[in-house]
């Protein structure tokens, strides 16, 4: 009978001690449990006499009662306690200004190339990436580039090995483009190069746009419409496009393109110089050396390739006046090309 005054006054010492639900349920087995102390308590009554069973049984069962009772009435309180701290804790106090959360922003690079890509692919142009690192005889050669040509210099040119360079243009994968497939050919290829220069205008790696078309009956005058149809997508629906003679190993005839000044409106500008217009990108009809390296019969089949710098456009379309402007990464200049 001692020992059962003693397992109350354990057990409620121990209940007190219990900070939450789960200690508290962890004393409740102790006691209360089919391993816990009332179960060895009853365990002990075969060592009593007989008579004295009866009374020491009644005796475990009241304890029992009462043990359960007492934890009953303890869970409720913890119980309560507990719900007060979580509501305490997930209270929100609606008066308090929102925490403002900034949202990301596309790199003026990056937007000005899907949208050179949506207005090219919208007049059927395929997408074609060819690979940063080529041989000379994709990047040169193929290209019609002479062996003496001043670009292909070390002072010019990021070589890897004597053979293989960091890419100079993207004009590398109409060839790739060509050797593998029959005109008609409609593809443009995007993506990063790399020349050894660096000034307010020019970087050392920076983002090309290269558009090829070849087919039968190609000339000048596709060329020309296709320009207009760009310039009026991606400066605005007055723009118009003037073709200047020029010269590139790879075109013949060759052109550089210029689109009239969206700033003056072809009146004259700071932007443009005084002169109403600005170069954007070089263009031409395929040489025939180009053509004939590929496989591509010229007497059959001409086309027409012109390439763009998307950090040029970009500068162009939002006013930067530094290129490094694109690299630095800042986010002061970076926000404030949100939609």
């Amino acid at each position: 009978m001692d020992e059962n005054d003693n397992v109350l006054d354990e057990a409620q010492k121990d209940a007190e001690q219990a900070e939450n639900s789960r200690a508290l349920y962890e004393v409740k087995m102790k006691y209360l449990g089919r391993t816990g102390r009332i179960t060895a308590l009853l365990k002990k009554m075969k060592e009593l006499a007989q008579e004295d069973r009866p009374a020491f049984g009644k005796k475990v069962n009241d304890l029992r009662m009462l043990l359960e009772a007492r934890f009953a009435v303890l869970e409720e309180i913890i119980r309560q306690k507990e719900l007060e701290h979580k509501l305490e804790s997930e209270r929100i106090d609606v008066t308090m200004p929102g925490k403002r959360k900034r949202e990301g922003v596309l790199h003026p690079v990056t937007r000005v190339k899907n949208e050179l890509i949506d207005v090219f692919a919208g007049m059927g142009f395929e997408i074609y990436e060819g690979p940063e690192i080529e041989s000379e005889y994709y990047n040169f050669t193929a290209l019609n580039t002479p062996a003496d040509h001043p670009a292909r210099d070390m002072q010019d040119t990021f070589y890897v090995t004597d053979e293989f360079l960091l890419r100079t243009q993207t004009s590398a994968a109409q060839i790739r483009v060509m050797e593998k497939k029959k005109p008609p050919i409609k593809i443009l290829s995007p993506g990063r190069v790399f020349r050894s220069d660096d000034d307010a205008t020019h970087s050392p790696m920076f983002h090309q746009m290269e558009g090829l078309v070849v087919d039968k009956g190609i000339t000048l005058c596709d060329l020309q419409g296709m320009l207009d149809e760009f310039a009026r997508s991606v400066f605005s629906d007055s723009s118009k496009t003037r073709l200047r003679p020029s010269y590139f190993p790879f075109t013949e005839p060759s052109v550089e393109v210029d689109v009239s000044c969206a700033s003056c409106g072809g009146k004259g500008c700071s932007l443009c110089k005084g002169t109403g217009w600005i170069e954007v990108l070089g263009a031409g009809m395929v040489n025939r050396h180009v053509l004939e390296n590929c496989g591509v019969d010229p007497d059959e089949y001409t086309g027409f390739a012109f390439g763009m710098g998307i950090e040029r456009i970009a500068m162009l379309k939002y006013g930067i006046n530094n290129i490094k402007l694109l690299t630095e990464n800042d986010v002061r200049f970076l926000e404030q090309f949100k939609d």
